[in-house]
């Protein structure tokens, strides 16, 4: 089975930074997009960033400028480096990738960051 697994979040003053990490481990088929996702309480979740195995990305318009995604040379582990951090990028931060061929996407179990001072 394939894991999904977030790391990097914490507790952090307005303005500062942190960075994100997700890791695949179990896939023996390569991951074609990793993704970014976010959820702040009472709200829907809602794409950040995502990265294509072609090194293509995206960004939701508040992060750009602030945050960058990218990908380590072998595809299984995707990074978002957050600079300039608000308050209102608080929320639990989750990391979904989509598998070459089977077209499965995986969810990991989430990481929050809180943005105060």
């Amino acid at each position: 089975q394939v894991q999904v697994v977030e790391s990097g979040g914490g507790l952090v003053q307005p303005g500062g930074s942190l960075r994100l990490s997700c890791a695949v481990f179990g896939s023996r088929l390569s991951i074609y997009v990793m993704g970014w996702y976010r959820q702040a309480p009472g709200k829907q979740r809602e794409l950040v960033a995502l990265i294509t195995s072609g090194g293509s990305t995206n960004y939701a318009d508040s992060v750009k400028g602030r945050f960058t995604i990218s990908r380590d040379n072998a595809g299984n582990t995707a990074y978002l480096q957050m600079n300039s951090l608000k308050p209102e990028d608080t929320a639990v931060y989750y990391c979904n990738v989509v598998q070459w061929t089977t077209n499965l996407a995986y969810w990991g179990q989430g990481t929050q960051v809180t943005v105060s001072s």
